[in-house]
């Protein structure tokens, strides 16, 4: 393929890719098959043999992660429109997103120091369990890097997603704001599309909770760089 094209055949595709897997999800519901799993995959099929760098695919889709900075603003949207719920709620959710980003920040360091991981590896799988749009920036202050930090979300977010399908199911969790919760805080953007299919309320419970936790993690971040 002529080089010149490669910029337009790397847009084409990946648009191609989440629009293919976002019909066969919704068709099938079978989470295997959901834009987080089968883009990239196919990504792969077909950047391997055409023996692409991921410098290469970045710089040909850069715009994609542009896109990152409006996403960032449009995190205001579920904060204000969820005003309510907030208010009457806000020390629940405070505990729960305190918890939650301890045990994800500790988890993450401990398996690091168990793999003996080096330090920029152990400082990009940190933000492990806040929305991409949030760890990016927390793991290039933090001295990560932002790309790796990037991958170790999107599988956070799939597991976290698929692992709390099941815990709905032996959890006596009752209540909308602690179901969506559990999904916000664990599993970022993956688990509030996942909460969505649980319900309306869960879904705007947790994304409500992913955004906060997202905040809460990055206004942390001048103490979490002091204790590390």
């Amino acid at each position: 393929m002529r080089s010149e094209w490669m910029p337009l055949f790397w847009l084409v595709f990946t648009l191609a890719a989440y629009v293919l897997s976002r019909w066969l999800y919704r068709r099938s519901g079978r989470y295997l098959v959901s834009p987080l799993i089968l883009v990239p995959v196919l990504l792969l099929v077909v950047a391997v043999p055409l023996h692409t760098a991921y410098s290469e695919y970045a710089q040909n889709t850069h715009w994609l992660m542009a896109l990152l900075g409006p996403v960032t603003v449009a995190f205001a949207v579920p904060i204000w429109q969820q005003r309510q719920l907030l208010a009457r709620h806000w020390s629940a959710l405070l505990v729960g997103m305190l918890a939650g980003s301890v045990a994800s920040i500790g988890s993450s360091f401990g398996l690091a120091r168990l793999l003996a991981l080096d330090s920029s590896i152990t400082l990009s799988l940190l933000p492990r369990s806040i929305t991409t749009p949030f760890a990016m920036p927390l793991a290039h202050d933090l001295g990560g890097v932002p790309e790796l930090t990037a991958v170790f979300v999107m599988f956070t977010g799939v597991f976290g997603a698929m692992l709390g399908g099941i815990l709905l199911k032996w959890l006596p969790l009752r209540s909308a704001l602690a179901r969506g919760a559990l999904f916000g805080v664990g599993a970022h953007g993956a688990g509030v599309s996942r909460a969505h299919e649980v319900g309306g309320e869960e879904g705007s419970v947790a994304g409500l909770v992913m955004v906060l936790t997202g905040l809460l993690n990055l206004f942390a971040a001048p103490l979490l760089m002091h204790i590390l």
